[in-house]
């Protein structure tokens, strides 16, 4: 997706623009420890972060140097999307949801942001706003397929072993060209079923 817009920055945040891989627990937080239990002790470093729809199509990825963080999040959806999402789904939507808001709350105004039933078991000072399952009663969000970021993610699993030793500009295009193949076949299986995305 091409960039449409710039990602502002925030000089009375000051935390803006950093990495913030544990700033959900502690002082500055939200009160959340699994982003920092899961993440911050295993050691994970950079990687890709692909934004999936829940037709398990790839919307697009970047490579961060460092682990995951919201800001990736958000300045994806800032910068690339012309409206919002309506719904995000993410792992750590409990984190995410108030930077998001913090930084552009009329952009993301009627979004809901939700943790798929996956993550949600962990999260147990969270509101159970954040909670996918919550909304069995709400027809738009019922029958989405909290997974599909899952799904696709263990996809790209398939390709980590040869891109760890590629430079960082093979990586980005052996992973283009894999994800462009595999949006095309998610695209073919989906639309034998009547599914468009």
């Amino acid at each position: 997706m091409p960039q449409i817009r710039a990602r502002p920055q925030y000089p009375g945040l000051r935390t803006d623009g950093k990495v913030d891989r544990n700033v959900v627990s502690g002082a500055d937080g939200i009160g959340c420890s699994k982003y920092y239990a899961e993440y911050g002790q295993k050691g994970y470093t950079g990687g890709v972060v692909a934004f999936w729809c829940t037709h398990g199509i790839c919307y697009g990825f970047h490579c961060v140097p460092e682990g995951e963080g919201r800001n990736d999040a958000f300045s994806a959806m800032y910068t690339r999307w012309p409206k919002a999402p309506r719904v995000v789904i993410y792992d750590f939507a409990c984190a995410l949801a108030p930077y998001c808001m913090t930084r552009e709350a009329e952009f993301f105004k009627d979004t809901v942001f939700l943790i798929d039933k996956f993550h949600s078991s962990g999260h147990k000072a969270c509101s159970p706003a954040c909670f996918a399952s919550n909304y069995v009663d709400d027809p738009e969000i019922r029958g989405l397929n909290t997974s599909a970021a899952e799904f696709g993610n263990s996809g790209l699993k398939r390709i980590r072993l040869p891109v760890r030793y590629m430079t960082q500009g093979h990586a980005i295009l052996y992973i283009h060209r894999y994800l462009s193949l595999w949006n095309r076949l998610r695209r073919v299986k989906l639309s034998k079923k009547g599914c468009m995305c």
